[in-house]
């Protein structure tokens, strides 16, 4: 008990700190995290009247604990979907910030007498702005539905998988010498890594959370979610990265998740623990003494957070094509530096290559760009209209010249762009995992079959089944083809674009090609590998449907993992601009309380309910009885006008878990002239009470697309398009194929 009472004296003292300290924050409308910072510098040694911690190094390890959960919750909003979503703007504006602040943070700190591996990782903690804070701020100010702010979170997402990276790059800094080959592995190494962890975790683990989700409440969720968190950080260590880096792509990968909201809801209060130890963590290195020595530094460095994050981020979205007020806005939005930065100086100090007297200096000049965030957005629009005024018309139309040009494409050079975008991302992508699987082959497969069966037998049974893993991907390079269309116009156009096209052919079957030599050069001598080589191909050319079905499935397997999210919470594309929406039922709402038959909603807005969530119950395509409640998730199907119309009347709270009860299916179903629907009316169908499904609309012929109203008489070969639940649908289509009658259903 003795050895665990420092531990409790010190949680005991830093969090009823941090509890009163934040509760004065609160009140003063100042963001927490600065609140714990100031209670960090209470609990701290460099305060001295009031009791300090005992024990700094069980703080650390709660601290390096805070800094894994806040990655992980990071990486559970990083979702691979928004990120290609965000487009060039982000892109450009992220780098152009990083690469910017990087060099004047690197010369700052020449300037100012700090050693070469201070003023790198200087650079480094200035050229990340704050997540926290921003959205902080936009809250507070009621600006989070302008155009702008969407924009500025774009950019926050590249930033935060550029800290990322510079996490990594920074770790191999070590024996205080960087070497660019070091450098240049490390990234290497992290690409590859990275994408063997997405599109195998992508894969796998969303596949396996919704396994299991009959039995995830709330306990076992966060368990499992922990579970994994850690899991991936201890492979992120073995693999010699940081455990930061594992915690944030658990965290990218469950973001694919349908149930990533929940994961976000029960890991909430362990982020707000371990977050506030970490930041208290920070504050317990700020020292007065240091701040009143370092004062001209910490102001030279905030005018540069300021200034130079606001100029950069604004040049940036300049460069993209944004228009000057959306640049200025989001570049004035960016001006500070927050919770990225306070890791890159804890790695740092941890590598022993950086000053700790820089900490407290970032800390401060953390603070300082914290307070006048919000002044910095307000300044943004009455600094627009001021330059807009002073601004030569000359330039003014360049620069909408340029915001305009910049969404225009060549047609034969983006034709060209886009083929060669897709030819490299796919053979990088199908090469990392043939990589990967030679690689577990040498190091797990071959040494078990030694064991198991030793000698040539063994060994080419192995062999066999490193190939037939290596098949999809190898035929996915050599003989799927993508863009038939515009290659077979690209064609037709004549030799100069028929030799490039033929050269792109014949490179993918060299890169195949080489690949299976590779491997079988490790196991084979030369006239073993060439003879094994031609056989596997040709074997693979007889076999092509099969390795192509094999293929499509795992093609499937990850693009319906990766999209999950963006179905379940943006809505699922159904048919005709139709598509699922999920909205919350906010306490205010006019709907609350009312029964859907006195709502009207498909009167007044065109729209249909498929499902209501009420805390862990779901009710499927629900009666006109039901009454809709404060707190209810509803799913609707509609337009996008039509949604558009009806959310503000709906949601204004957060988003509440899903229930475990089974999901909805949304299919067709094609009505066969034998079926007994042939002549009735959608009315007469009795989907809604037989069945609990909801009739989305007819499709006949090849224009036709019908509305149901009541009144319409089924057709053979109409197509129906239904929403109910899966095994209701298994049902529904055998009535509509006339293998079943209604009567002989119990």
């Amino acid at each position: 008990m003795d050895s665990l009472q420092p531990l409790i004296v010190d949680l005991a003292l830093i969090l009823i700190l941090a509890g009163i300290v934040t509760l004065v924050f609160k009140k003063l409308r100042q963001p927490v995290v600065l609140g714990y910072i100031v209670a960090g510098f209470l609990a701290g040694p460099n305060f001295h009247y009031l009791p300090s911690i005992a024990d700094p190094e069980n703080i650390d390890i709660w601290a390096q604990i805070g800094i894994i959960v806040l990655l992980f919750t990071l990486g559970l909003e990083f979702n691979f979907k928004k990120l290609l979503n965000v487009g060039a703007t982000a892109f450009t504006t992220a780098l152009t910030i990083a690469l910017g602040m990087i060099a004047i943070g690197y010369m700052a700190g020449q300037f100012l007498g700090f050693t070469v591996f201070d003023s790198i990782f200087l650079g480094a903690m200035l050229s990340m702005s704050s997540t926290m804070i921003i959205i902080k701020a936009f809250g507070d100010l009621g600006m989070q539905q302008q155009k702008f702010t969407q924009t500025v979170f774009g950019v926050l997402i590249v930033q935060d998988l550029l800290a990322v990276v510079l996490l990594v790059i920074l770790s191999s800094v070590s024996s205080g010498s960087v070497e660019g080959g070091e450098l240049l592995n490390s990234v290497a190494k992290l690409v590859f890594f990275l994408v063997l962890w997405f599109v195998i975790g992508t894969y796998i683990i969303p596949t396996f959370v919704r396994s299991v989700r009959r039995f995830l409440n709330n306990e076992t969720l966060l368990i499992v979610s922990m579970g994994l968190c850690f899991g991936m950080v201890v492979i992120a260590t073995y693999a010699g990265f940081s455990s930061a880096l594992g915690a944030f792509v658990m965290g990218s990968i469950l973001s694919s998740a349908n149930e990533v909201e929940r994961i976000e809801r029960v890991i909430q209060p362990i982020k707000d623990l371990f977050g506030a130890i970490f930041f208290i963590s920070v504050g317990m290195l700020v020292n007065v003494d240091t701040l009143v020595q370092y004062s001209a530094p910490i102001i030279i460095l905030s005018l540069i957070v300021i200034i130079g994050q606001s100029v950069l981020a604004t040049l940036g979205m300049l460069l993209s094509g944004q228009p000057l007020r959306t640049a200025i806005q989001s570049g004035f939005s960016l001006s500070q530096i927050g919770e990225f930065s306070f890791i890159i100086a804890t790695l740092g100090i941890s590598l022993g290559v950086m000053n700790p007297t820089l900490y407290p200096i970032v800390v401060a000049v953390s603070v300082v760009t914290t307070f006048t965030t919000p002044y910095m957005i307000k300044l943004a629009n009455p600094f627009y209209s001021k330059v807009e005024k002073h601004l030569p018309e000359r330039i003014k139309r360049r620069l909408d010249e340029y915001s305009q040009s910049n969404t225009i494409i060549e047609d034969g050079k983006g034709v060209w762009k886009k083929i060669l975008t897709n030819y490299i991302g796919k053979i990088t992508l199908f090469g990392i995992l043939i990589i990967a699987i030679i690689v577990a082959s040498q190091v797990w497969l071959f040494p078990l079959f030694e064991m198991w069966i030793p000698g040539t037998v063994g060994e080419l049974m192995a062999t066999i089944i490193t190939l037939l893993a290596m098949a999809p991907f190898l035929w996915a390079i050599t003989m799927r083809r993508t863009n038939n269309d515009v290659l077979r116009a690209l064609w037709s156009d004549g030799r100069s674009n028929q030799v490039p096209i033929m050269l792109l052919i014949t490179l993918r079957y060299v890169i195949a090609f080489a690949f299976v030599l590779g491997f079988l050069h490790t196991v084979y001598s030369y006239v073993g590998m060439t003879i094994g080589a031609v056989i596997f191909l040709l074997l693979m050319k007889t076999f092509s449907k099969d390795i192509q079905k094999q293929f499509t499935r795992l093609e499937k397997g990850f693009l319906d993992n990766l999209n999950l999210r963006e179905r379940s919470k943006k809505g699922i594309d159904l048919i005709h601009d139709l598509h699922i929406a999920r909205m919350t039922i906010h306490e205010d709402s006019e709907l609350a309380g009312v029964r859907l038959s006195d709502s009207n909603l498909r009167k007044n807005y065109g729209l249909n309910i498929v499902s209501i969530i009420r805390g862990t119950r779901r009710i499927n395509i629900p009666g006109s009885e039901v009454r809709l409640f404060p707190g209810d998730i509803i799913r609707v199907i509609g337009t996008d006008e039509q949604i558009a119309r009806f959310l503000p009347i709906v949601e204004c709270g957060d988003e509440i878990a899903d229930g475990t009860s089974e999901e909805v299916s949304y299919s067709y179903v094609i009505v066969n002239p034998e079926s007994e629907w042939v002549g009735k009316s959608t009315a007469d169908l009795g989907l809604r009470n037989n069945f609990r499904c909801l009739l989305v609309g007819i499709e006949r012929g090849t224009d036709a697309f019908l509305q149901p109203d009541g009144t319409i008489k089924i057709e053979a070969n109409d197509i129906l398009w239904i929403a109910c639940e899966q095994n209701t649908m298994k049902t529904i289509k055998e009535v509509a194929a006339g293998r079943l009658h209604t009567t002989h259903i119990k």
